[in-house]
């Protein structure tokens, strides 16, 4: 199943709701520019809902710390939505859960941001 992005706002927090997989490839490149361009935009307040991806692979991973680490430095906050199941074990096998800010639904991380 191709990645899907959808973005909506909820005041000044942007929210990507993805679904589907996050593999080497278009899904990983629609998930950079998607990623870039809320960036580039001046976005400092990203939610990245990661509910509905079924699969990540390292690309994928990769993708995602690297935006972390550049809102980061600008300042900005991004914040993961991870439930519990294989994508979130995959983040927490690295360890990953523990330096990004990783929730298992959404209201917990909207209400963080606010």
């Amino acid at each position: 199943m191709a990645l899907s992005i959808e973005r909506s706002t909820t005041g000044d927090i942007v929210i990507l709701n993805l679904s589907g997989r996050v593999t080497i490839g278009k899904d990983t490149d629609a998930l950079n520019d998607a990623l870039r361009g809320e960036l580039s935009a001046g976005t400092r307040k990203l939610v990245v809902n990661l509910s509905g991806v079924s699969q990540i692979d390292s690309s994928g991973l990769a993708t995602v710390i690297r935006s972390f680490v550049s809102i980061r430095r600008s300042g900005g906050m991004m914040r993961l939505v991870i439930p519990p199941g294989r994508v979130r074990e995959v983040f927490d096998m690295l360890q990953l859960s523990s330096t990004m800010t990783c929730e298992g639904d959404a209201a917990s991380v909207l209400a963080g941001l606010r």
